[in-house]
């Protein structure tokens, strides 16, 4: 059995939009959520493959530095 991969948030973003859902096969390198700072988009990866087991957040949040966007399997 594989660690379960946290992505975490590197700052402080509004969620913009969620492009995973929970039992999703992701690659690594795929685009897991987009977010958007100070006008930029932000697309947060996924950094391995595996199957998307949690995603913690929805379209219209805002997540702080280090809050969790997602678990991959």
């Amino acid at each position: 059995m594989t660690m379960a991969d946290e992505i975490r948030a590197e700052m402080v973003a509004n969620v913009w939009k969620v492009v995973a859902a929970a039992g999703d096969e992701v690659a690594e390198g795929d685009t897991l959520v987009i977010l958007e700072s100070m006008k930029m988009e932000i697309p947060v990866l996924a950094e391995s493959d595996g199957t998307v087991a949690q995603m913690a957040v929805n379209e219209g949040d805002v997540v702080q530095e280090g809050d969790l966007i997602a678990v991959i399997e």
